[in-house]
């Protein structure tokens, strides 16, 4: 008896729950009704009364209404169409070995160069093979690499040379560069002779980035201010950027390169803090390429020198992390973001999480302006060193030149204007 009670005193509450349930009217959904209950709310009535007592209808009672319009479009007629920029499919290859691939959008397709049928094109090549050097171009499989090697013009045709070999210390998983834990040694002749090809070519503005070196006890950068420092000998008005890697987070080594007489420091972040573990080599951070970035301007000052950074677009990126990211670059006051479109380069590599829009890039390129960069070069086949948005630094460059040399100037004409009137003085 006495465990009885106990058991009553749990089923108590259940009772009460289940005895409130059935007493509360059933809830009502605001949906389409299926079948012609509607339009013959009398005819199912009539067949609800023929259905014997116990035994439940053989159609089920449809859901009441609020709908006034019964005939309803589908999700898709209320979304903007997209079928431009669905990704089409083909079945390519000979029978037995047919295989499905994703084709490119439109605007991702650029026209494959040949060496004969440009001479600027043609020249920088040989010129490359001749001196052994390397360029991240070729390596990295660049798109734009038949409108900067065959420039309209001698001073327009450029190209991004790769320092310390095509060998790299690191494994990123969206880069095509060759990867070894012992790369090949450094050429001492590299530095001699990169001054020397890019002063045949007769540019401007020139590229320079590397490889990482992690198994050099400077990561490289004596290597790579000694290769500038050979540049600006040779000829002076040539203006340098520094593509270079993180150093292993070693800023001396970041101060080495950033006091080497170069114009801009670049060094890319890659992708947004979220999806740098996954995408980036694991001793690279997002935050150890912030402090990269802060580093240089802390050396040269903030008009001292120009920094930049790159990020790529559809490796599954969200709005709201590119906002964030953008928002750590500016309190590192770096000058100049490039946006471009992440293009699988093998079927080892990440694959493309989606194709972002010509449309899209442009609204990142005006955000960015926006909030106080500089410069942003936003677009598909936008890569870190870009033409155009080289040409535009260099104009910004050369006009900081000309400022600072005409308050140069006019520091020295003040002391010898009040010279001047003083000797005439004295002489009355």
């Amino acid at each position: 008896m006495a465990s009885a009670m106990p058991l009553q005193r749990i089923q108590a509450p259940l009772r009460r729950s289940l005895a409130r349930t059935a007493v509360l009217p059933s809830r009502a959904y605001a949906t389409v009704p299926t079948g012609s209950a509607v339009d013959h709310p009398a005819q199912t009535q009539a067949q609800q009364e023929q259905q014997p007592t116990g035994e439940s209808p053989s159609t089920p009672k449809p859901r009441p209404t609020y709908f006034k319009n019964t005939t309803l479009g589908s999700l898709s007629d209320f979304l903007p169409s997209n079928e431009e920029y669905t990704p089409r499919t083909a079945v390519v290859g000979p029978e037995g070995r047919k295989r499905t691939i994703t084709r490119l959008p439109e605007w991702l397709k650029t026209p494959i160069p040949a060496p004969g049928a440009n001479p600027n094109y043609g020249r920088i090549k040989s010129d490359l093979r001749g001196l052994g050097l390397h360029t991240v171009c070729e390596e990295a499989r660049c798109p734009n690499i038949g409108e900067c090697w065959g420039g309209s013009s001698r001073a327009a045709a450029t190209a991004t040379i790769m320092l310390m070999g095509d060998t790299c210390t690191r494994g990123c998983r969206f880069c095509s560069v060759k990867t070894s834990r012992r790369p090949p040694p450094l050429d001492p002749h590299e530095p001699e002779n990169t001054a020397e090809a890019l002063a045949r070519w007769g540019l401007g503005y020139v590229v320079l980035t590397s490889v990482d070196r992690d198994d050099l006890a400077d990561g490289g950068a004596r290597h790579f201010a000694e290769t500038i420092r050979r540049i600006k000998a040779k000829k002076p008005t040539m203006l340098v950027e520094a593509l270079t890697g993180d150093f292993a987070g070693d800023l001396d080594c970041v101060k080495i390169v950033a006091e080497s007489g170069l114009d801009v420091y670049a060094h890319n972040v890659e992708t947004v803090e979220a999806l740098t573990p996954y995408v980036r080599d694991r001793r690279a951070t997002f935050r150890q390429s912030l402090k990269v970035l802060e580093h240089v301007k802390a050396v040269k000052g903030k008009e001292g020198i120009i920094t930049k950074t790159s990020l790529m677009l559809g490796l599954g990126e969200q709005e709201e992390e590119i906002w964030d990211a953008l928002k750590e670059l500016r309190k590192a006051d770096v000058d100049v973001v490039t946006f471009g479109q992440y293009m699988q380069p093998t079927k080892w590599h990440l694959k493309v999480e989606r194709y972002v829009t010509p449309a899209e890039f442009d609204v990142w390129r005006q955000r960015a302006l926006d909030m106080g960069f500089l410069y942003c070069a936003s677009g598909p086949l936008v890569r870190s060193s870009y033409k155009a948005g080289e040409a535009f630094i260099e104009n910004v460059l050369r006009k900081r030149a000309s400022e600072k040399a005409a308050a140069i100037s006019t520091q020295n004409l003040g002391p010898a204007i009040s010279t001047t009137a003083e000797t005439s003085g004295s002489s009355q």
